[in-house]
């Protein structure tokens, strides 16, 4: 299985307690629930990360059997943003992750303002998110790939904030979990571009620069990003 914290890849090790029955005449192989219903919950620390996960089941007679679920942390178990990403849009996608499976369109909300917060971070301050992804587009910084897939979101983006109704029915256009994961997705490969790839990059122009200045030769000429500055 995935931890639902960090998806690393993790064996199961369950520990497992039985709430709410009584054992049945004193005998303790036989149990009965309390209230009709006997409640099981699983508990483990993840070996990776140090997160507790806890699932919650149900049973009982002539009532419906609830299936054992994570009930801690709740969310799709998608991996955190990278380290680079600044801690304050770390957070809205952390969230943005946490609440896809009971509102997509909050989750699209959210990520709608974490895309807009990196594209300020990084050179697009436009009040509106659609103009700020039209200059982005426009700068032609972005891989195709990335860029159709940022142009394709910004429709998605304002199910979210504005409901659009069908021209044909008047009914309001729901934002589908699947069209929310993707913002997500999305926001991964922007993480990537703007955060972890000039990083790495970064990192390898200083250990080359050691080894210049070790063996008497001037360093490499570059640049570094100014340091990210948090939302008001």
């Amino acid at each position: 299985m995935k931890c639902p914290h960090c998806a690393v890849e993790i064996h199961p090790d369950f520990m497992t307690e039985r709430l709410n029955e009584v054992p049945v005449l004193g005998d303790n192989r036989s149990h009965e629930a309390i209230g009709g219903r006997t409640w099981s919950v699983s508990y483990m620390t993840c070996p990776a990360c140090k997160e507790a996960i806890i699932c919650l089941g149900g049973e009982g007679k002539a009532k419906i059997n609830i299936r054992p679920f994570v009930a801690y942390p709740k969310g799709i178990g998608r991996p955190p943003a990278p380290a680079e990403v600044p801690a304050y849009i770390a957070e809205d996608y952390r969230e943005a992750s946490a609440v896809l499976k009971d509102s997509p369109k909050a989750s699209a909300a959210l990520s709608r303002r974490c895309l807009q917060f990196v594209l300020r971070e990084n050179g697009f301050p436009q009040k509106d998110l659609a103009p700020a992804i039209q200059a982005l587009l426009d700068s032609n910084k972005l891989p195709s790939a990335i860029a159709d897939n940022v142009d394709a979101i910004r429709n998605i983006g304002n199910f979210a904030a504005h409901p659009i109704k069908d021209t044909n029915t008047g009914e309001i256009v729901p934002v589908e979990p699947h069209e929310a994961e993707w913002n997500l997705d999305v926001l991964e490969q922007l993480f990537d571009f703007f955060y972890v790839q000039p990083e790495r990059a970064r990192q390898r122009r200083a250990a080359l620069n050691e080894k210049l200045i070790a063996a008497n030769k001037p360093p490499m000429k570059g640049t570094t990003g100014a340091a990210p500055v948090e939302p008001q």
